[in-house]
């Protein structure tokens, strides 16, 4: 059974542990944090829904009153003195509108805009949880090669002793030309294994550092997994309660039926009030303007007014029938798609499941594999040493060992992989999940959206974006995670 809270992550075995050290050490658990702070990735999906909820606050101010004005000066270049030119005129206007009934589109793109952001909290959970089994791939990538580049150390001081013995022996007439050369081969070999697998080393470390933004030194064996669902079905009845592509799919279908509304609104009357008021100063051009010198009069005029009004559609060519089948085709877009990606957690999390029972009895087979071949070339040396087994036979023995070591060492690494993407698979893969004890305060997504939706002034245009995410051309900064403002 899956519990709710997630303590620990994933179980490291004896080969993982001696490769980690303890001075300046680095824990899956400061990966995942440095990651959650700092990757561009997750910095910007937070970015992405900021802008979403920016949506909610647009389609709110379309129901609130509005407020204008407008200045301006006339001259006349044609000179002054015919009644038509009024010679010069500084006029001032103002308008308020109030909008009292639109048919309920912003009633309707308020609730689809609010089901986008829920749409888009899910989306970002998900960033969170991929961005995790990234890094966790990336940890367990280092370690696994870690310990791939010893054991291949370790295999080419083996095969040196086994040359300098091999010449030894023939130096005394015990071995023959051949098993000297064969022991060169293979020790010629084994350092080109060491080689790749030293390649492989720097590519994983920098990857880890892509992801993280750490650098790869010391890293300790992993804390053990949670307990994991015993089988495939209940692996999928976990996914489908707690998957965030899910939530995120139902909530834009949700938001595709309000989009239907406010497209029907386009049928129903409008109603505004509104008030206005105007200044009008002929700035004592009045009596010239007029072209009649006895005639004199105010310069100065204003006026106010206020009123309703009412617009009712008679027809618009069809443009809102054509909006309501395009928000309702994009709807029914919307439903298919919740099939779609339910197959898609349906698929995802029966094939973690089948990983991580393979990786868990690989690594039984491996342990087996690895015991016996020691005892083998136990065995294969005692009986070189007496003369009934040959140098290639020792050598092929040692190669064996090498090979099941390895095996067994990426077959940690793949059980650790494949369990956190079941974890992943499940919808437990994240921050809240993981109870990852954070220095700094979590990211809240509702920080934002409740400051901007509740905003209402025209000048609140929030500060200039920085970059949250750190760089790795130089030396990383860890910092917790600080709210955008």
């Amino acid at each position: 059974m899956v519990l709710h809270k997630r303590g620990a992550l994933i179980a490291g075995t004896a080969i993982l542990a001696a490769m980690a050290g303890v001075a300046e050490a680095t824990t899956l658990r400061d990966a995942l944090i440095q990651s959650y702070n700092t990757n561009p990735t997750i910095t910007g999906a937070r970015a992405q829904l900021r802008a979403v909820d920016e949506n909610v606050a647009i389609a709110k101010a379309n129901g609130r009153p509005a407020f204008s004005g407008q200045v301006g000066f006339t001259q006349n270049f044609d000179g002054i003195g015919t009644f038509a030119s009024r010679g010069r005129q500084l006029q001032a206007t103002s308008t308020l509108s109030v909008p009292v009934f639109q048919g309920g589109a912003v009633r309707s793109a308020i609730k689809a805009a609010d089901a986008r952001v829920e749409a888009g909290r899910a989306d970002l959970r998900g960033v969170e949880a991929d961005l995790f089994t990234e890094a966790v791939g990336a940890y367990m990538d280092v370690i696994r090669d870690q310990s791939i580049v010893q054991l291949n150390e370790n295999q080419v001081k083996v095969l040196e002793t086994n040359l300098q013995a091999s010449r030894d022996r023939f130096e005394v007439g015990d071995l023959t030309r051949t098993d000297v050369a064969q022991s060169e081969a293979r020790l010629s070999g084994a350092r080109s294994q060491l080689a790749v697998a030293q390649g492989n080393l720097v590519s994983s470390q920098e990857n880890f550092r892509r992801v993280t933004g750490l650098e790869p030194v010391n890293l300790e064996p992993p804390p053990p997994l949670p307990i994991l669902p015993d089988s495939p079905d209940r692996a999928t009845e976990v996914a489908i309660e707690n998957n965030p592509q899910l939530a995120s799919i139902a909530a834009t279908a949700r938001a595709n039926g309000f989009d239907v509304g406010t497209a029907r609104a386009g049928l129903l009357p409008s109603m505004q009030i509104f008030a206005g008021t105007s200044y009008l100063n002929y700035l004592n051009t009045l009596q010239q303007a007029s072209g009649l010198p006895g005639v004199a009069g105010n310069q100065v005029v204003t006026t106010s007014n206020v009123g309703v009004r009412l617009n009712v559609p008679l027809y618009q060519g069809g443009l809102v029938a054509a909006r309501v089948r395009q928000a309702r085709a994009l709807q029914s877009q919307a439903f298919e798609q919740t099939v779609l990606v339910e197959r898609s957690v349906v698929a995802r999390a029966r094939s973690s499941f089948a990983s991580f029972r393979a990786s868990n009895e690989a690594i039984t087979a491996n342990q087996v594999a690895v015991s016996a071949n020691q005892l083998a070339l136990e065995g294969a040396r005692a009986e070189n040493s007496v003369g009934t087994r040959t140098v290639i036979e020792v050598l092929n023995a040692e190669q064996e060992l090498l090979n099941s070591r390895v095996a067994l060492v990426s077959a940690e690494r793949d059980r650790y992989v494949a369990g956190f993407a079941l974890l992943n698979a499940m919808g437990q893969a994240e921050i809240r999940n993981l109870n990852l004890e954070n220095p700094g305060p979590l990211y809240d997504p509702a920080v934002n959206y409740n400051r901007v939706t509740r905003s209402i002034s025209d000048f609140a245009l929030g500060s200039p974006p920085t970059t949250q995410a750190t760089r790795t051309v130089g030396p990383t900064t860890v910092s917790g995670p600080q709210q955008p403002r």
